[in-house]
Formats: C-alpha cells, structure tokens, sequence
C-alpha cells in the first residue's frame, strides 16, 4: 500500500483532517525560504495535535543547525526533511532519522544525487529546480526513476487528484507527498482535494 503525505501545515485543523482521512504522514515546513513556513510554537501545535501511528515531519533548507536542534527540543517531531545542499554527514548529525529531498527538475543530471545520501530514510523526488523549494507544483519525467529504489522512493511534485493515480502506477513509489495539489491557498488545505487525492491513491492501489 502506497504511503500519503500530506506536508507544508499551517494549521492544527487541516492536519487532524488528513490524519482522519487516512493520510500516513504531515509536514510542516521551518525554512524561511517557503510561504508554508510556521513559527516554532505553531509546528509544535500541529506536531502534538497528531494521533498516534501518523508520522510527523519537519522540513528545512539550507538551515542552521541550531534551528533544527531547537525544532527537535522543542516540537519533537519523528523525521527530518532537507531540501538543500545539505551534505549526508550534515543531516546525520542531529541522531534523527531523515529524508532528503533530490531536485528531479534538473532532469538526469540530478540522478547521482541518488547516491550521495546513503543515511536517508527516504528520497524524496520533488519536480522543483537546485535551489528551489519545494511546494513548487511542477512535476518531472518519472521515467528518469531508477527500477531499484524500493522503499526509498517517495515521489511529489505536482502530485493532485488528478494524476496521482496515475504516477502510483507509473513509478510505483513507496510513498507520495503532496502539498500544492490539496489546497485552496499556500498552507491551507482543501477538504475536499485532500480527500479526493487520499481516494485515488487508494484506488490505484488496488487496481495494482
């Protein structure tokens, strides 16, 4: 069963809402670089706020690492997310599991990427450019996808209701991420959408 994450919360509310629709995971983003940012208090608000077996995310870019640690004492959330130049010894040193997301805008020439973060938990493909956030709603040639990622393979970028079904099938990911693809403003979540993308991953798994 292909993973859902739900990422960039801004509010307690929308985070129950994917948790209660079935989402396996949320994000909330501390980098000053995305309009989803949340303020410390807030990420700790929506962190505590999830039930239990529902994963939660911190995401940053090119952070200092005192951010991260204070996130980590402060809003203790269970992985980290990088989507920076963040080398894999940098984002081993807090002792927190995390993914590390790889810029599949570049095309091949992001693949040797892949390589470079043996300790990550995860590889999320995002459909973004080097140096861009992520949230970006661009997609990229799935086709690119190396056949042995397995369980490392987390795919977003542009993901919606609308093709999501079809890139579960397509690149056979172990999980999804979505941010852009079930809201109705920058950080703010859209029932509806986020219910219908929970629904047609589901669907596409079972026709798998």
């Amino acid at each position: 069963m292909t993973r859902i994450k739900c990422c960039g919360m801004t509010r307690v509310e929308d985070a129950l809402l994917a948790a209660r629709l079935g989402a396996d995971a949320i994000g909330v983003v501390l980098t000053a670089r995305s309009k989803r940012r949340v303020a410390l208090d807030q990420a700790a608000s929506i962190v505590a706020a999830m039930p239990a077996f529902v994963t939660t995310v911190a995401l940053f870019m090119d952070d200092d690492a005192e951010l991260v640690r204070q996130v980590l004492r402060d809003a203790r959330p269970d992985l980290l997310q990088f989507h920076g130049d963040e080398t894999d010894a940098w984002c081993q040193q807090f002792g927190q599991p995390f993914l590390k997301a790889v810029a599949m805008g570049e095309g091949a020439a992001a693949l040797p990427a892949l390589q470079a973060y043996p300790h990550a938990r995860g590889l999320l493909l995002d459909g973004h450019g080097a140096g861009e956030a992520g949230g970006s709603g661009k997609t990229f040639d799935w086709s690119l996808i190396p056949p042995d990622m397995g369980a490392r393979l987390i795919l977003a970028g542009g993901l919606s209701p609308a093709n999501v079904a079809s890139a579960v099938r397509e690149a056979r990911p172990w999980a999804v991420d979505v941010a852009s693809g079930v809201e109705s403003s920058p950080g703010i979540k859209d029932p509806a959408r986020m219910a219908a993308f929970i629904q047609a991953v589901r669907e596409a798994d079972a026709d798998r």
